[in-house]
């Protein structure tokens, strides 16, 4: 047997790959906390510290079950901070025969690794990370000879290939694929929201580490009372917790903002499942059992929104970033170049909705999907923000962010910045639907009814302004039709009251 390194990512942090079924002396399993991956973008904190308390946790269990384990924190005297300085070192150190590691699901991470065994002298052999329910390649051939790559065709063969809530080989458990108009209520205050299921931990010692490293992080945190899930039997529990209190009103209010309530009925299981404590498909299959159980209280339309953003969504999303990769990564479509404005990091803004989700994430590391697309990154669009600093921001800010999942979210499905490879329209909202979905406008500085003037909501404006400035994008967009006409029959005076308030809002952002 070859003396074997083997290589665990810090989203590889998955407890029932095969890997740790082998039980040769002959293996040496390495982690390693590394400026490499804390400084390719400014991280939140918070998701510093989970990654590292994670790992932590992980290789703590790896020894546990007689596993030989090198790790190396942050501040640990042999760490290089670099992937390729340490897996050299180790090589020689350890007179390692042989070298293997699990795929990576970034692609700068897959690059420098099989750039590094290109050039290694030993053998080396990569693994599947045994995470997800489709390979890198299965979305390119579903779509092969197709010019629109719309999810709703391949989730509905995901729910046929793996069983999941069918009647038979073709027919949908309750007679239909998708309940998304059910999930589209405001809440206004009830039913009531049971606290999520936190965990309080004191993460002072790492952040410590983090602190003297000199790491430079965004946010904020509560070293003494850590609220995120670290472990196996933490992700375990946020998922029973889900499952038995709030999976169900989760399709309900999946799209419902409020200022005072930061995860509504929502999971908080994206870091779980992304850092690969949680499998996908163990999640799906406790939650659906629950609702068998209860289906005397639980509609079908609460559990169908939640494994439809996992089974379709997040495995497309990883197919599309592996079939546009890395040109993706590239695209600006609509040609958008303004900076972010400084308040993405400080909150510091007139504009109620925008205050709350942007504290929330500072404060959090969190924030659920719609106001992510509905508010942060639809205001970044409409002031027509250049993608870059947009994905940066999103990758940094957010505890489940890794850019497989982050840029095709981000560049597609929010920026529109693929030219419509994720969406086929651009997500862009004048006020009137955040104060559909949410309660902020109540309480905001700006009138949402009003679309010019000192005190008009700016997205209104800069709803407009976005269509009128863009309308050759979008001439051929069939969706946008109605859109494109509306624009056409706006009075000439209005238009350009609209289009003169919003120039002064993207010019002066600080202002609003």
């Amino acid at each position: 047997m070859l003396k074997t390194l083997r290589l665990i990512l810090g989203d590889q942090l998955n407890h029932k790959h095969s890997w740790y079924d082998d039980d040769s002396t002959d293996m040496v399993y390495f982690m390693a906390e590394m400026r490499q991956e804390t400084d390719y973008v400014r991280h939140h904190i918070q998701k510093v510290v989970a990654f590292f308390e994670s790992m932590r946790n992980f290789s703590q269990w790896l020894e546990e079950h007689g596993k030989s384990v090198i790790y190396f924190k942050i501040d640990h005297p042999d760490n290089e901070q670099d992937l390729v300085k340490n897996l050299n070192k180790l090589i020689k150190a350890h007179d390692i025969e042989k070298f293997e590691y699990q795929l990576p699901d970034e692609y700068r991470l897959d690059e420098q690794l099989k750039n590094f065994c290109n050039d290694l002298d030993l053998k080396t052999e990569a693994f599947d990370s045994e995470h997800f329910l489709t390979s890198r390649t299965d979305l390119e051939q579903f779509y092969k000879g197709k010019k629109t790559y719309t999810m709703e065709y391949f989730y509905r063969d995901m729910r046929r290939k793996y069983d999941i809530m069918m009647v038979n080989d073709k027919d949908p458990e309750g007679g239909k694929w998708n309940f998304d108009q059910s999930n589209r209520k405001k809440w206004k205050g009830k039913p009531e929201i049971p606290h999520e299921r936190g965990f309080r931990k004191d993460v002072s010692k790492t952040l410590e580490q983090i602190e003297e490293a000199g790491i430079k992080t965004i946010g904020n945190i509560d070293a003494s009372s850590f609220n995120w899930p670290t472990s196996r039997p933490d992700c375990l529990s946020v998922l029973n917790y889900f499952s038995e209190n709030l999976l169900i009103h989760f399709g309900d209010y999946q799209d419902a903002m409020d200022p005072d309530q930061i995860y509504l009925f929502h999971s908080r299981l994206s870091f779980a499942m992304n850092s690969k404590m949680l499998h996908p498909k163990e999640v799906i299959e406790k939650v659906i059992g629950y609702w068998r159980e209860n289906q005397n209280q639980i509609d079908i339309s609460q559990v169908e929104g939640f494994v439809r953003q996992i089974l379709g969504w997040r495995e497309y999303m990883r197919g599309m970033y592996w079939m546009k990769m890395p040109g993706y990564r590239r695209s600006n479509k609509l040609d958008n170049q303004n900076k972010l404005p400084d308040f993405y990091w400080t909150a510091d803004t007139k504009m109620n909705c925008m205050h709350h989700a942007i504290k929330q994430s500072l404060d959090h590391a969190y924030a659920h999907h719609i106001q992510r697309l509905m508010i942060t990154g639809n205001y970044a669009l409409l002031t027509q923000t250049h993608p870059d600093e947009v994905d940066e921001w999103y990758l940094g800010i957010y505890i489940d962010a890794i850019e497989w999942v982050e840029i095709t979210n981000t560049r597609g499905m929010s920026q529109f910045a693929d030219g419509g490879l994720v969406a086929t329209k651009p997500y862009v909202s004048s006020g009137s639907y955040i104060n559909k979905m949410s309660n902020y406008c109540g309480d905001c500085a700006y009138s949402v009814s009003k679309k010019t003037g000192e005190n008009a909501c700016p997205f209104n404006s800069l709803y407009w302004n976005f269509l009128y400035e863009k309308q050759e994008f979008f001439k051929d967009n069939q969706r946008m039709n109605m859109m494109m006409s509306m624009l056409e029959k706006k009075d000439q005076k209005d238009l350009e009251a609209l289009v003169s308030r919003a120039q002064e809002i993207i010019k002066n952002p600080q202002n609003f």
